[in-house]
């Protein structure tokens, strides 16, 4: 084996390094790799979207803000462990969150703020695309959102020259291209796997469509270009390194892949693009994802057809809430341990009240939680309102209490699997979880077997979440062969020696969350009627 590859600091001077910077819902990451593409140097930004005029958004100055201190923090943590500078990088990936609404003008001005993938304001747009294209089109798509806001004739359509998402826009400003990676496009508008690019087929039926409103542009006229995971899409430029590293130590010119959304960077950190794997992450919102053998018979609005980095079809189930009201809770206990002098670490707390659930019925003693923070697409709920509920004869103990907590989590993940498992009998040979929710060993790996029906493996690196996933995707531009897939790049040089724990899943858990998930489902009227009553 050579020097470098024994050596960060040689990696970082010769400029064998790949960055990945992604932009989640709460935290911006920003993840240098080197040579045997573990993480040599982090650093991150908190942040949070704002609800404003009945939209959830996020500012321009608050992604430019995010994006420049997690990079000077992942640039001071290399001073800081090498003694180097860091003046070049190898290759640079960025990603975001998903779908999503960035409009702008000729001028390059944001017509509206930005509509994150968050609203559930588009369901007249979701019902009437999905029967025009027969092809599901949730209320978070960009092309959603681009027909919610023709059907309220809203006046700013006319003047949009260019429609992204959060990493296409990053990537536009830093390179002056107008590129995305095929996964992120796939959460714009519908892909035509064949070709690997936008279905041309609904390009025109979506012209046909708003021809009557007489806009100066076509559809296909708005959308970034497509790259492929393996693609070179740009070079930083000087403007770009400027906007990236405030100090002006980083040199332009470093090349640039695809930008990707955070569905198709978690399939990469989790080695899940071959056909029949899958992932789960579980944060803020929830998502699975099953690369797929052949296209699903039916069209199902709980399932978004996406595409991993590469091009191949994925059944895609997104809920919009998972953590959140599990974090409330939490907070809740913190609190009451501070009021009684008792001082308890957040994560010592967390993995405390994860391990209680162990002690639980298998389901959840009748209890019932919604941790509804926003509307759900997939239950039919447009607005957020977090509610616990239970009978008079429900075991009600601390053990149940996060228990249907953690199954509410997955409530509305599970009616999408049970689509996918029962309908489309789709095989799936094996799902990593990564997120929040799986750092207390197996707690969360037992939830989300029941729910998939499948052994679950977290990895030992999976706590490098998508930001190390970009960095690959960046290292896989750089470094791949002729012929060599994304997958084999993955499974034969990153995870060759990577260890992972596997739950499997045990008759009394599936029964269990199978009993839950029908209380669950009965008892959506409950959650409805605190949308309706509880202003």
């Amino acid at each position: 084996m050579d020097e470098k590859k024994n050596s960060p600091k040689l990696d970082i001077i010769e400029g064998h390094t790949s960055l990945g910077i992604e932009f989640g819902s709460t935290r911006i990451k920003a993840v240098l790799i080197g040579s045997h593409y573990s993480v040599i140097a982090s650093g991150s930004h908190e942040w949070e979207n704002r609800l404003e005029a009945g939209n959830w958004t996020y500012s321009l100055d608050a992604i430019w803000q995010g994006l420049q201190e997690s990079y000077q923090k992942m640039a001071l943590d290399v001073e800081e462990k090498y003694g180097e500078t860091l003046k070049t990088i190898g290759s640079i990936g960025f990603s975001g969150m998903m779908h999503g609404y960035l409009a702008f003008d000729k001028k390059g001005a944001l017509l509206v703020p930005f509509r994150t993938w968050r609203n559930a304001s588009t369901e007249q747009a979701e019902r009437e695309l999905t029967m025009l294209f027969e092809h599901n089109i949730p209320q978070r798509w960009s092309i959603a959102h681009l027909y919610q806001a023709i059907l309220n004739d809203e006046k700013h359509v006319a003047d949009i020259t260019y429609l992204t998402t959060l990493s296409g826009y990053i990537h536009w400003k830093l390179t002056g291209k107008k590129m995305i990676g095929i996964g992120d496009a796939s959460g714009m508008f519908p892909i035509d796997e064949t070709i690997k690019n936008y279905d041309r087929g609904m390009l025109n039926r979506f012209d046909d469509l708003i021809s009557e409103k007489d806009y100066p542009w076509t559809i296909s006229e708005l959308l970034p270009e497509i790259g492929l995971a393996g693609d070179e899409t740009g070079q930083l430029s000087e403007t770009g390194a400027r906007l990236l590293d405030r100090s002006g130590k980083l040199q332009a010119g470093i090349p640039l892949c695809p930008p990707e959304g955070d569905a198709g960077t978690g399939m990469v950190a989790t080695n899940s693009v071959a056909k029949h794997t899958g992932n789960i992450s579980a944060g803020t919102s929830v998502f699975a994802m099953i690369v797929l053998e052949n296209p699903l018979k039916k069209v199902y609005p709980q399932i978004d057809i996406v595409t991993t980095p590469s091009g191949s079809l994925v059944a895609m189930v997104h809920a919009n809430n998972c953590s959140s009201d599990i974090n409330a809770w939490v907070q809740l206990f913190k609190e009451f341990a501070e009021t009684i002098g008792a001082s308890i670490d957040m994560a010592e707390l967390f993995e405390t009240l994860f391990i209680k659930t162990l002690e639980a019925d298998n389901e959840c003693g009748g209890l019932l939680s919604y941790g509804y923070y926003s509307g759900e697409n997939i239950t039919g709920i447009k607005e957020g309102r977090p509610v616990f509920v239970r009978t008079p004869e429900s075991k009600f103990n601390l053990a149940n209490f996060m228990k249907v907590h953690l199954y509410s989590a997955f409530g509305a993940l599970k009616i999408g699997m049970d689509i996918l498992l029962k309908e489309e009998a789709i095989q799936i040979d094996s799902v990593v979880g990564h997120g929040g929710l799986f750092k207390t060993k197996e707690v969360g790996q037992k939830a989300v077997a029941a729910v998939m029906k499948s052994p679950v493996s977290v990895m030992e690196n999976a706590g490098e979440g998508g930001a190390w996933g970009m960095a690959l995707l960046a290292a896989y531009m750089r470094e791949r062969t002729a012929d060599e897939s994304l997958a084999e790049f993955l499974s034969q040089k990153v995870f060759i020696n990577v260890k992972e724990s596997t739950v499997t899943p045990n008759e009394e858990d599936v029964a269990g969350f199978d009993l839950f998930i029908e209380r669950y489902k009965d008892g959506l009227p409950i959650e409805q009627a605190a949308v309706d009553h509880l202003r």
